[in-house]
Parts: C-alpha cells; structure tokens; sequence
C-alpha cells in the first residue's frame, strides 16, 4: 500500500520521533489511514492535513521516459486510417493571443496526432489559419466587446451547440492556451469543460484554463481525466486556493501529491527545473536537461504534446506488453512524463543549434527528430 502511494515508511517528513525508523503493524496501518484522510476539507490547514505524519516521505522516482515513449507511441502501418492516431482540439485563442493556440495544436501534429483544430474567436481565426493551413480552425467563441448584455444567452447557447457537433469525436481537448479573460468567454469554456467532461473526454489545462479551473475547482474536481499543468505561478495560486498555504519545495513532492489529491485525482504536472507529476497516488519526476532559453510558448508545445500522448496511452495497446512499471500507471502520468521528456529533449536540440535565438518554432520543429531519434519509423 505504502509503495503504492510512493511513500517511503523509513523516511521523516518533518521532525522525526524517537524509534519511528521501526515500523510496527500498527504503524503501518495508521499511516495508511492518514494518506487515505489526506482528501479532507479543503477549508483544513496544510499543517493539519499532515498533522500527525511523521515518518513519511513521498518519493519522486525519475523514471525510464525513453520506455515511456517507446510504449506508448503507437506503429505507423499503412492498415489504419486517418484519425486513429489522434483528434486533438484547443479551446483558446482570442484578439490579444494568437500564438499559443497555434503552438500547441501544431505542436500535436508534429508528434503525430493525424487532426488538431482550434476553437477561437472570430478575431483570432483569421490569423491562426494564416499561421498554418494543417489546422482546423473553427471561429465560434465571442468575447463580452462584441455581443450586447441581452444577447448572451442565445450566444453561449449557440456556441455550446457547434462545439457539442464535434466534442465526442476528440481523443482529447485542450483548454487555455492563448484564452484570455474575459468574462463572457470564460463562462462559455466553463460549459464546454462540463460537456467534455459528460462525455468522458481528456482534458488538458493550461494557461488561462488554470487561472478559470483555480477559481472554479468543480470544473475538474474528481475528474481523473483532467490533466493541470501548472508553472511557477499558476501552481502558486493552486497551493494557495486549494491548500491555503504557500510553495515549499522542501515539500515539493508530497505538496504536489496532497494537491493532485486534494482536486480529486486529477493529475498536475507541476513545470520547473525538475517536472513533478502527480496524479494523486504516486509522484513522478523529469529531470532530463532541456535548454536554458527560456522563450515564451513552451506550456503551450507541452500541453499539445500531453494531449496527444494521453489519446496514445489509453489506446495503445503495446502498454499492456510493456514493463509492470509502465502498464500499471495511469495513463494521464504516462503522457505527462511522455511529453516533459519529449519536449526536454526538442529544445535541447533546438538550443544547440540556435543558441540565444532559439524561439519557440524552433523547438516545434525538433520535436519529430527527437521523437524519431527514440522511436523509429523504421526500427534497425
């Protein structure tokens, strides 16, 4: 049980007591109960919720990525159709953001996702089907400047009903990139969360999705396909909403797991120097050294890439066949630790080549070269 939840009994969190190095059965027994207890009321302190552990740690396992990625990624064979290798849809772009939408639905065609639209305002369409004519760009989303008061209703109902036209055909959403604030929209997005979530559809939140989710926790609370992938900030404010306490990274690792817990099962993937991933039970780490250019738009490659490694891992049959390490894990942390590491090792490519100019494009464009450099098209 303990291993299941990656907690080491042998291991103090804070101030050890005298003899506890010696588990007895009633220990153990009492430790299991306290990490079933740590889901309690979110108006609970920090430090009551890990009142009374202590003597044990959760560890972060850096684990094997490169087998990650080889078993999940699916074989090219010319038996399947298009589709079969993922339908990816964005929800976000509006007139200030054009960029981030883009990145992240073209950064899951460059994976191998076979689809990828986009869901924007009318605003935003134009300039993200200027970027690319690979995306599906659907204009449908309004912002609160172009509608009058009266006329809210009808609209939100009318872009439920388009976005409802297509929800069910997706191996996965995406919600936030380039999204903005603005309230109108957010209400809309607040309802199409909902209808992903009625039909069991993998959501992935990022960006602006973060700050409409950490303010509206039912959104994704208790929904273990929704993935939240936090940075510096975004995690910040989760902590400080969801557990009422501030950062510790002396912590790190059992904040991130009481997090993804405390939601609901969900799964985080707290971005950093060191990825942690947690999806509630466990807590996983990516430390693959990536690239010290710090571009704007890498959340967006990231949240992409975990969407399409998400539709991968909960269809890939290879999984089962894989290691018990890897076909035991929720699939949502697969795809987490399928997409840090991927993303990790695009732009450290992109960076020896470019160096202080590395943009954001030029990590896109190594993501199939470094993806191909651990699963080969052709094996030898």
């Amino acid at each position: 049980m303990l291993i299941r939840y990656g907690v080491n009994p042998l291991s103090p969190l804070c101030n050890s007591v005298k003899g506890c190095l010696v588990a007895s059965s009633s220990v153990l027994r009492r430790q299991q109960f306290l990490i079933r207890i740590l889901g309690g009321s979110s108006s609970q302190t920090y430090q009551n919720r890990l009142g009374g552990i202590r003597s044990m740690a959760v560890c972060s396992v850096e684990v094997d990525a490169e087998s990650i990625l080889k078993a999940i990624t699916p074989a090219l064979e010319s038996s399947k159709h298009k589709g079969q290798a993922g339908k990816i849809a964005v929800v976000g772009g509006c007139r200030e953001y054009t960029g981030a939408p883009y990145f992240a639905a073209i950064s899951a065609l460059k994976i191998g996702a076979d689809l990828s639209h986009v869901f924007c305002t009318k605003d935003a369409a134009p300039v993200i089907k200027g970027y690319s004519p690979e995306l599906i760009v659907h204009p449908i989303l309004e912002e609160s400047y172009s509608i009058r008061d009266e006329d809210k209703s009808y609209v939100s109902e009318r872009v439920l009903a388009e976005i409802d036209k297509w929800l069910e055909r997706f191996d996965c959403l995406v919600v936030g990139p380039g999204l903005g604030r603005d309230p109108f929209l957010l209400d809309c997005v607040s309802e199409i969360i909902k209808h992903a979530r009625h039909l069991n559809v993998p959501v992935v939140v990022d960006g602006d999705g973060l700050f409409l989710v950490t303010n509206c926790l039912d959104l994704i609370r208790g929904y273990p396909l929704a993935v939240l992938t936090p940075n510096v900030n975004e995690y910040r404010r989760l902590i400080d909403k969801v557990l009422n306490c501030e950062v510790n990274d002396e912590e790190a690792n059992q904040q991130v797991l009481l997090l993804a817990k405390q939601i609901g099962g969900v799964t985080i993937l707290r971005k950093g120097k060191l990825d942690l991933i947690s999806d509630g039970d466990i807590v996983k780490s990516v430390s693959t050294y990536g690239s010290p250019r710090r571009c704007g738009g890498q959340g967006d490659i990231l949240s992409g890439s975990v969407a399409v490694f998400l539709s991968w891992a909960r269809e890939q049959s290879n999984v089962a066949e894989a290691d018990p390490s890897i076909s035991q894990m929720n699939p949502s942390l697969l795809a987490c630790i399928a997409a840090s590491a991927l993303l990790r090792k695009a732009a450290r490519a992109a960076f020896e080549s470019k160096r202080r100019s590395t943009l954001t494009g030029d990590i896109i464009d190594c993501l199939g070269r470094s993806l191909e450099e651990i699963c080969p098209v052709y094996p030898s």
